[in-house]
């Protein structure tokens, strides 16, 4: 008895949720060009983008040069709406942080870090642009302006910023998981810029469960109906954005493809692009089941309802 209550007394406490990201943002630490880049450059004959993502096989009548830079196209927009999500991110985790500043410590490290590597993945996602802009044909354009719109997310209350968050860095991993990592015949130096942006996305995740329940248990029942609204009025404002990026890069891709498309098809691509952009940055959070579970847990079954509603126009 003696000897198990010296063990009981020696053993170490518990880690709490916080001390176990920052262990794992230790060990998955990377640098972008000594781990990410290395020295290369892409390879214009390899997709970017997989099928499961991209919806390219609804496309049949693209022959396979104009199929893989409608890849490369999908795969420009894909960087850049991360590097613009992580400028939103970025400031409400900053703001998050000084929750801690006298007080939990290691709650505080965990999102300083975060904060740090939101940072380095907008540089990695520039440094992408900027070479993806140097290999493809000139006249793409990301019609999103991130300030502008980090500033409409940011009018939202926490509760709901927190949700799409969260709806974000679930899907990032899912992405990477059941359509990325599996296909072979992407580009090597893509696959690598999602991997790595995975790696660290999977604890930012965690850490966003965590203050998305802090941040619930603050409100009033109305405060929190409220918050439901301002998230459907993100996912709506996030469409809105998607619509406009897809129009941009379906104009983009017919100036610029060899292929002559009929008025038809041309159409289909259209129908195509946003169903696949809707999917990729939409649908596939919001169908998330960890997502789903995390948003069960803080809200009614009416909420619901209304969620389930706002979404049910975009799977058409």
């Amino acid at each position: 008895m003696q000897t198990e209550i010296i063990r009981a007394e020696t053993r170490s406490p518990a880690k709490s949720p916080y001390e176990k990201v920052i262990e794992n943002s230790k060990r998955v630490r990377w640098d972008i060009d000594k781990d990410v880049l290395r020295g290369r450059s892409f390879d214009y004959q390899q997709s970017f983008m997989p099928e499961g993502l991209s919806k390219l096989n609804e496309l049949p009548f693209l022959d396979d040069g104009d199929r893989r830079l409608l890849s490369h196209v999908q795969g420009r927009t894909y960087a850049n709406v991360f590097g613009l999500a992580e400028r939103f991110v970025n400031a409400k985790v900053l703001e998050l942080s000084g929750h801690y500043w006298l007080g939990d410590q290691k709650a505080l490290e965990a999102l300083v870090r975060f904060s740090d590597e939101e940072l380095k993945h907008q540089e990695l996602f520039r440094c992408i642009e900027e070479m993806m802009g140097r290999g493809m044909p000139s006249g793409y354009r990301f019609v999103l302006q991130p300030n502008e719109v980090a500033a409409a997310v940011l009018s939202k209350s926490t509760w709901a910023v927190l949700a799409l968050t969260c709806h974000i860095e679930l899907f990032t991993q899912l992405h990477y998981r059941e359509s990325i990592e599996p296909d072979p015949d992407l580009s090597p130096l893509f696959k690598d810029v999602l991997l790595f942006h995975w790696k660290e996305e999977s604890q930012h995740a965690i850490l966003d469960e965590l203050e998305w329940s802090l941040e619930d248990d603050k409100l009033t029942v109305a405060e929190r109906d409220r918050a439901v609204d301002e998230f459907i009025d993100l996912v709506g404002a996030l469409d809105g954005l998607m619509r406009a990026q897809a129009a941009a890069d379906v104009n983009y891709f017919i100036d610029v493809c060899t292929g002559g498309l009929v008025a038809g098809q041309i159409e289909q691509i259209r129908i195509v692009v946003l169903r696949a952009y809707r999917w990729q940055f939409i649908l596939s959070g919001a169908q998330n089941p960890r997502f789903l579970a995390i948003l069960g847990s803080l809200i009614t079954e009416e909420q619901g309802h209304r969620i389930g509603r706002a979404l049910a126009p975009l799977m058409g």
